[in-house]
């Protein structure tokens, strides 16, 4: 395979003694048992639970290297150095680096269908358009900063981080942690992503049955991620309704642990959390 470099990613360096302990107290997945070259995914939410932003992390001998969103790798960058107080964490964007795909990558922490990621110098290999990248990532069912959500925007949940290996609901802390474990103890989740196959689909068309269940957030022509409400979601399939966008007939992909969670969420007695 071809190394490629992937569209709209930056890679923030954290080199230092104090790196880990710095992500153990502040992003969602833990840094126990990591081995160098190992890529796990993670994200630094707000206090109220949502996604500032997501990345896959590989660990290095110095520390980290975070492969985020362009977009975001700012934001990002300025939150970590807020928290870090005195960490003897050095975080900066170095501007030499890119993600890619390549043979001598980590495997993609968030689904076996992706293929292996790893970083390189950005001038040694020639780029992926977006439209590509979404051919691949969009049936794997994998969301992305600035085509599915933005910073603030969306829980964990939403994206299906938890699902994902993004999140770790055993690990002692980090910012957000409260409101996410509340939720999974809770155990009805109302919005997920979910793969829908179709026709002419586009990112912004809304899926319906009887009546609107939620909004395409990315698309290929066959293929698109949805955040749908479950509960909505479940209703329609166990009524026999259709799901439609733009008045045409559309599939859902289903998993074992979405079934799960429709089937949950047409139990009585639980809060909903839109």
């Amino acid at each position: 395979m071809q190394t490629t470099l992937l569209p709209n990613r930056s890679i923030l360096v954290l080199d230092g003694p104090d790196t880990l302990a710095l992500l153990e107290r502040l992003v969602t997945n833990n840094t126990h048992d990591w081995d160098i070259g190992e890529a796990r995914y993670g994200a630094l939410l707000t206090p109220q639970g949502k996604v500032i932003a997501d990345f896959i992390a590989h660990r290095t001998e110095a520390g980290a290297l975070l492969d985020t969103a362009t977009n975001a790798v700012g934001d990002l960058s300025k939150r970590l150095k807020m928290f870090r107080l005195r960490a003897k964490v050095e975080i900066d964007v170095d501007g030499k680096l890119a993600a890619a795909i390549t043979e001598d990558g980590a495997p993609d922490p968030r689904s076996p269908e992706l293929p292996k990621r790893g970083v390189v110098e950005i001038d040694s290999a020639p780029e992926m358009s977006q439209a590509d990248w979404d051919k691949i990532r969009i049936p794997a069912g994998v969301a992305e900063w600035g085509q599915d959500f933005i910073g603030a925007e969306v829980f964990p949940w939403e994206i299906n981080m938890d699902r994902q290996g993004g999140v770790d609901l055993k690990k002692g802390c980090f910012v957000g942690q409260e409101v996410v474990s509340r939720m999974h103890r809770r155990g009805k989740l109302r919005k997920r992503n979910v793969i829908i196959e179709g026709e002419n689909l586009e990112a912004g068309q809304s899926v319906t049955a009887s009546g609107s269940l939620g909004e395409i957030t990315s698309a290929t022509a066959t293929h698109a991620l949805a955040r749908l409400r479950t509960d909505r979601l479940a209703k329609a399939i166990e009524d026999g309704e259709t799901l439609s966008v733009e008045d045409q007939p559309v599939q859902l992909v289903k998993t074992d642990w979405l079934e799960d969670e429709m089937a949950a969420s047409l139990s009585d007695g639980t809060e909903s959390f839109s």
